[in-house]
């Protein structure tokens, strides 16, 4: 019996989810907005209207999207990930994974609420007004940080690890390590640390009033969503890539200089 009545009270979860406006589900989970917008549902067009009658109107099945809503979409944290005894090409990719959906998923989707906010709430258009100025060139800025990143400090540490495997050329590795040191670019590294200063500054440090429009509820919440993955990422880049490197670094500095004496 127990079986049968937990089997109906899901049927009957669904069948609220189904009929709930869009913009209630939304107001309850700010992250439903983002499963939404993946199915090509932006929850700012169709805020009136039930799940259901949005399925509909866009061909879609509902119980599949039930589904998806329904999935846990936090039950992962990049914190709990024991990154300090991994090697560290596998650290490098793992950041550059996490680069990859910042660029390709994540930003983007903030972007495109940005692009579509339309405040109508005298406390909140001069943010609008704000944020679609300055988030676009936050976007390029990070963007070509993460690039530059890649290119050069990333290819920089993979090379030392291939010294360490014993695949070098002397001078070129010499030379490269005269261009390059992995101290200045730690403190370089925690200098620009704080990206999204300006972004705080303009929202209030993400203030919502009691009447805040639900399209700022979302934005805000993608907006903390993604500076707490920053720092979860500087601090993973800070505390374990840097110390790891330096390491291999002095290695390097040892091999060369024993060289030296040999020739």
């Amino acid at each position: 019996m127990l079986h049968e009545v937990d089997l109906s009270l899901l049927i009957v979860d669904k069948s609220l989810t189904k009929n709930k406006r869009i913009a209630d589900l939304v107001e309850e989970d700010t992250e439903v907005a983002q499963v939404l917008f993946y199915f090509g549902i932006r929850f700012y067009e169709y805020g009136n209207q039930t799940l259901e009658q949005v399925c509909r109107h866009r061909g879609l099945r509902v119980d599949q999207l039930v589904k998806e809503l329904e999935t846990p979409r936090t039950n992962f944290h990049e914190e709990d990930v024991p990154l300090f005894s991994y090697p560290i090409d596998l650290i490098i990719e793992y950041l550059k994974h996490a680069h990859f959906l910042f660029i390709k998923q994540k930003l983007p989707y903030i972007g495109k609420l940005v692009e579509n906010f339309k405040a109508h709430h005298a406390g909140y258009n001069l943010v609008e007004r704000d944020l679609k100025t300055l988030y676009p060139l936050f976007l390029e800025d990070f963007v070509h940080h993460i690039y530059e990143e890649e290119d050069t400090l990333f290819k920089y540490i993979k090379m030392l690890q291939r010294a360490i495997d014993g695949n070098y050329h002397s001078s070129k590795l010499y030379h490269q390590m005269e261009k390059l040191s992995l101290l200045n670019c730690s403190i370089d590294h925690e200098a620009h640390d704080d990206e999204m200063a300006g972004i705080r500054k303009i929202t209030n440090d993400y203030y919502l009033a009691t009447d805040a429009p639900l399209h700022v509820k979302v934005i805000y919440a993608e907006l903390i969503g993604f500076e707490k993955s920053l720092q979860v990422h500087a601090r993973i880049e800070n505390e374990i890539l840097f110390p790891k490197a330096m390491i291999l670094e002095n290695r390097v500095k040892d091999i060369l200089h024993k060289k030296s004496k040999w020739n």
